[in-house]
């Protein structure tokens, strides 16, 4: 039996377009996950305060998904592109005035409006990449297009930590709290001019790669034009159970993806590793993500998906209990073994749960499972809040014989089993 071609010729060009794409998100992700560190040496914050940097980042996925599902179900998919990028490179250039005013709030509303962006972008690359070939290779075309996320993270995280977290003065005072007031307002000016520059960067390229698209043909620009009514669109969808499971996986999904990134400088501050160190464990599991993305995309090819999605779930669970019960370097390196098992989740489910619905329906349907992207704003806010039980610190009381910062990942462990149990309940709906 001849299979069908995961991307078909005539459709490899705007493949490759808007899968380069899902490099920018990649990147903004590493580029914010030290921020939170940063942020609360730089400010002075409490593990939960800083955790506003997160609660701003997803948020605004959440507020935005459905206005950009809208927005490209009736208008181009070109234009939807457009305005992403407009929206990813005002908002990262916001740092600027950020940086001079040395508010916090003002970071986190830049970060805010960056994610419309990527709201946009995500909510428009997405379906039109399941859309671009046969239903049959639609969540093994997903995975390989994402296979480009980790690649953005990589290149993120590189930036970070060369160019951020090397540079952090404050990073190298062992307590930054106790210098007098003169010497600690010179230092955070500086630090935060640090913070500032990447993101300004990013957004002189943003406009850069606006003005490439803007004057590109890009094909297939728009739908059919056969939009049906928005009420039976949604009624559509809630009864659909597949979907509605599938948008609590992608919450529970991204907020255990984002907890596991964020917290690693946490995890190895409680052994004595310095942020610029930690970034090292960072990188290794973005490189983690990368092999697993590529080894879970070829495995596609011949073990169904929600099977390969409770397998993955239930190694990402082992190695999440590892990480909470053992100490020190061994703990960590659980920790960043659980990104190897993350790696195909997000693409799966995605893919999973829109399997079989109408390609307009579809499109709203997507805007639900980007807005699931919330969950990486609330539960490292969580996680944060349990960190700080003890203090500021984190690693200042033990709860249940570990460190509060282990304990803490109970709230991913949490997680991993929904998905599993998901990628179960699937098989038997499907049967």
């Amino acid at each position: 039996m001849k299979r069908n071609p995961v991307v078909p010729k005539n459709l490899i060009l705007p493949f490759i377009l808007i899968t380069s794409l899902f490099m920018l998100w990649g990147f903004a992700n590493a580029v914010t996950d030290p921020m939170v560190q940063a942020f609360k040496k730089v400010l002075e914050l409490t593990n939960s305060q800083a955790a506003w940097v997160q609660m701003a980042f997803y948020g605004g996925y959440f507020c935005m998904a459905l206005p950009a599902a809208l927005f490209v179900r009736k208008y181009s998919y070109k234009v939807g592109v457009l305005i992403g990028l407009a929206l990813y490179a005002f908002g990262a250039l916001l740092f600027y005035p950020a940086a001079i005013t040395e508010q916090f709030w003002f970071f986190c509303l830049g970060l805010y409006i960056l994610t419309f962006g990527l709201a946009f972008l995500e909510t428009t690359a997405n379906p039109y990449i399941l859309a671009m070939g046969s239903r049959e290779t639609a969540t093994q075309r997903l995975n390989l297009a994402q296979a480009f996320n980790p690649v953005g993270l990589l290149l993120g995280l590189l930036v970070a930590q060369q160019f951020v977290l090397k540079r952090l003065q404050s990073d190298d005072i062992a307590d930054f709290s106790t210098l007098d007031l003169a010497k600690k307002t010179l230092i955070r000016t500086s630090d935060l001019m640090v913070i500032r520059n990447p993101y300004v960067i990013l957004g002189l390229v943003l406009i850069g790669i606006f003005i490439l698209i803007l004057v590109s043909k890009m094909p297939q620009a728009k739908g059919d034009g056969n939009i049906p009514n928005l009420k039976e669109t949604f009624n559509s969808l809630f009864k659909n159970k597949k979907y509605v499971l599938g948008v609590i996986a992608q919450v529970f999904y991204v907020g255990a993806q984002i907890m596991c990134w964020t917290y690693i400088y946490q995890y190895a501050e409680a052994i004595g590793i310095a942020s610029e160190t930690a970034a090292n464990y960072q990188f290794a599991a973005f490189v983690c993500f990368l092999v697993g993305r590529s080894i879970g995309t070829y495995m596609l090819r011949f073990i169904n998906s929600a099977k390969l999605l409770t397998i993955f779930a239930l190694l990402a669970g082992i190695c999440t209990v590892l990480t909470i019960v053992l100490q020190g370097i061994p703990g960590l390196y659980a920790l960043v073994a659980i990104t190897l098992f993350m790696s195909i989740m997000f693409p799966t489910i995605y893919g999973i749960s829109l399997d079989g619905l109408d390609e307009e329906v579809s499109k709203i349907g997507a805007a639900g499972l980007v807005m699931a992207i919330v969950g990486g704003a609330l539960m490292p806010k969580w996680q944060g809040m349990i960190i700080d039980m003890g203090g500021s610190g984190v690693a200042d009381t033990s709860i249940a014989g570990v460190s509060e910062v282990n304990f803490s990942f109970v709230l991913p462990l949490i997680c991993f089993v929904y998905i599993g149990w998901y990628g179960r309940k699937v098989r038997r709906l499907a049967s």
